[in-house]
């Protein structure tokens, strides 16, 4: 049985926020890089939408994920974004 769990994490930032977002977004990736359990943690902006960005993320485990949900520099980027998110649509996927 396959464990592991993908994460699509789709963020848009309001249209005049873009900027402070991506700022705060890309102080996320090398710390949970280096977090138990990560495999892959990969930031992509909208070619055609630049206020869309999306994470891909593959974890060991659920409880790995869910752990890294809980760590502070993820506190900090909601406290560096509040107001300055859109909207937020995450899925956990397994691969089939």
């Amino acid at each position: 049985m396959n464990t592991t769990l993908t994460i699509i994490a789709k963020i848009e930032a309001n249209p005049d926020q873009v900027e402070r977002v991506k700022a705060e977004l890309v102080k996320l990736i090398e710390p949970t890089r280096k977090e138990a359990g990560c495999i892959q943690y990969d930031l992509h902006q909208d070619n055609e939408n630049p206020a869309v960005f999306l994470f891909y993320e593959n974890w060991e485990t659920r409880d790995l994920w869910l752990a890294h949900m809980e760590n502070e520099h993820l506190k900090a980027y909601m406290a560096a974004t509040e107001g300055a998110v859109a909207s937020f649509v995450l899925n956990e996927m397994s691969r089939i």
